[in-house]
């Protein structure tokens, strides 16, 4: 009984962490391309706090209860499967740190230009880039953790 709980609050959090991050991105890239500063302003200012919301404690939860779940089940961290996971949660972590900076700094930009009423700052196209760059690599990374959970196959 205490695997299936683990197992399912995992998949529950991973659920929330990959959901939160398709849907907070999908909404935010689409606010940026119709160019309408308002809609920015109030898309980055829920995304920001979607992401700490969801993702920052999903990305706490899922290596507690990830971990947990290799040693009720007694697989062997060296395991190439887990290694991999492990690996490409961290490099989509170390994207995702520099993602929320960069998405509090496109609300507060937006939310200063809606103020002003003046177009977005080249500093904030600067910064949406970064954004998108980064979300990339983090989103194939959790693709690929996700067939690892499911596959397991090394």
């Amino acid at each position: 009984m205490e695997y299936f709980i683990v197992k399912w609050l995992h998949i529950l959090s991973a659920t929330f962490l990959f959901g939160t991050g398709i849907g907070s991105a999908w909404y935010l890239l689409f606010a940026v391309i119709s160019r309408n500063v308002a809609a920015i302003a109030v898309v980055s200012r829920i995304v920001v706090i979607a992401d700490w919301l969801f993702t920052a404690t999903t990305m706490i939860v899922q290596p507690l209860t990830g971990f947990y779940l290799i040693h009720i089940a007694g697989y062997p961290l060296h395991s190439k499967w887990i290694v991999w996971s492990v690996v490409l949660f961290v490099i989509a972590a170390l994207c995702w740190f520099p993602v929320v900076w960069l998405q509090m700094r496109l609300r507060d930009l937006s939310a200063a230009a809606v103020a002003e009423n003046t177009p977005l700052p080249p500093q904030f196209w600067r910064y949406f880039k970064f954004w998108v760059v980064l979300g990339i690599p983090a989103f194939f990374a959790f693709l690929a953790v996700f067939w690892l959970m499911v596959a397991k196959p090394m």
